[in-house]
């Protein structure tokens, strides 16, 4: 009996969802998930990466195998009723160049009192910057070198996000990237508001070409 879980996993990590199928394997387990899915989907911000041949839309955390996510931070842990309510959307572009994703952020979030965490934060612009500068590493694989974060203003709980960031620079196995979270206008003519600045090196390791075989790209 515990063949057959092993042997979907297996094959999950073999076969990963294409970024155009992990567009359409979350389903919204209440009213409150549809609400956030349904809002960011007709943002005109949204349609505008729609619209941008440039950019390839994914939801990279729905590329993991379930029988993983479990076990993994962003993709398990943090998700859910009160947390990441919804799996982000995600815009990349193929030459590696820019990156841009959409989050909400739930209640139960916070570091202070109805203000998100520092530390989540730092993890969303961890990631969000690793997947901008994935194209272009070797096997698409990058590890986080170096990061280092200017908090500007209070993120707050119950709040959509954009994280966009833009790789500066690459050498062999090593890519450089800034970007920045800010809020994502909910209202006609309402102007976000960056809340946090990163920049960040990350490396491709040299056992990349293993590591490959192991995590799903996205």
């Amino acid at each position: 009996m515990a063949v057959a879980p092993a042997h979907e996993s297996a094959a999950a990590l073999l076969s990963p969802p294409s970024d155009q199928e992990s567009l359409s394997l979350f389903t919204p387990y209440d009213d409150d998930a549809k609400a956030k899915e349904d809002f960011i989907g007709a943002h005109p911000l949204v349609a505008s990466l729609r619209a941008d041949d440039d950019f390839v839309e994914s939801r990279p955390h729905m590329k993991i195998p379930p029988s993983w996510r479990k076990h993994n931070l962003t993709g398990g842990t943090l998700m859910g009723p009160g947390r990441v309510a919804v799996p982000p959307f995600s815009w990349s572009k193929k030459t590696g160049k820019d990156y841009v994703q959409i989050s909400h952020v739930g209640t139960d979030l916070c570091g202070h009192m109805g203000i998100i965490h520092g530390g989540f934060l730092a993890t969303m612009l961890d990631e969000g910057l690793a997947r901008c500068c994935f194209p272009v590493l070797p096997f698409n694989i990058g590890m986080t070198a170096k990061l280092e974060i200017n908090y500007k203003a209070p993120a707050m709980a119950d709040q959509y996000l954009v994280l966009r960031a833009t790789t500066t620079k690459v050498e062999g196995r090593k890519a450089w990237v800034e970007g920045h979270i800010e809020t994502l206008p909910t209202k006609e003519g309402e102007e976000p508001v960056v809340l946090a600045t990163a920049s960040a090196l990350f490396v491709s390791p040299r056992q990349a070409s293993t590591m490959a075989k192991i995590y799903p790209v996205g």
